[in-house]
């Protein structure tokens, strides 16, 4: 099929197919989706908390693992100076030592700081799935054992 015959087939299909999608599924006004966001649903997004707490968790243990990383990296350097005096590497060594310290600080505080707004968010939505979870019990399905 030549360029401009593929061209002609998708502006016939454009213009016979004016039907829009809409993410929650729900026509809006017309029957074809609604392109504000609009079309009946609630607007919000829904996820469970699992994910989340995972998250949180992760976090947590970042910054566990960041002072450990401090001391360590600290104790590493313990005695250096005396062991290398003289040496221009020791200047080197000494502003490693302090970038990683303030790098892994930064790190530390910023996972302190997801850490509970990680879990939180987790206990939001655990909230909205739960109600949702509540209001789907009033669904009656023929052919299931509820429905039945």
């Amino acid at each position: 099929m030549a360029w401009d015959e593929w061209e002609q087939v998708k502006a016939q299909v454009a213009e016979r197919h004016t039907a829009r999608l809409q993410l929650n599924g729900l026509p809006g006004e017309g029957g074809h989706a609604d392109p504000s966001g609009g079309g009946g649903g609630a607007g919000t997004l829904r996820h469970k908390g699992g994910p989340w707490t995972k998250a949180a968790g992760t976090a947590d243990g970042l910054q566990t693992s960041t002072i450990t990383a401090k001391v360590d990296l600290r104790k590493a350097h313990d005695g250096i100076s005396s062991g290398l005096a003289g040496l221009s590497s020791l200047g080197s060594l000494k502003s490693v030592l302090t970038s990683w310290d303030e790098r892994l600080g930064r790190v530390r505080e910023e996972c302190s700081s997801l850490e509970p707004k990680l879990r939180q968010v987790a206990v939001d939505f655990a909230e909205v799935d739960a109600g949702v979870a509540e209001r789907t019990k009033a669904v009656v399905v023929p052919g299931t054992r509820r429905g039945e």
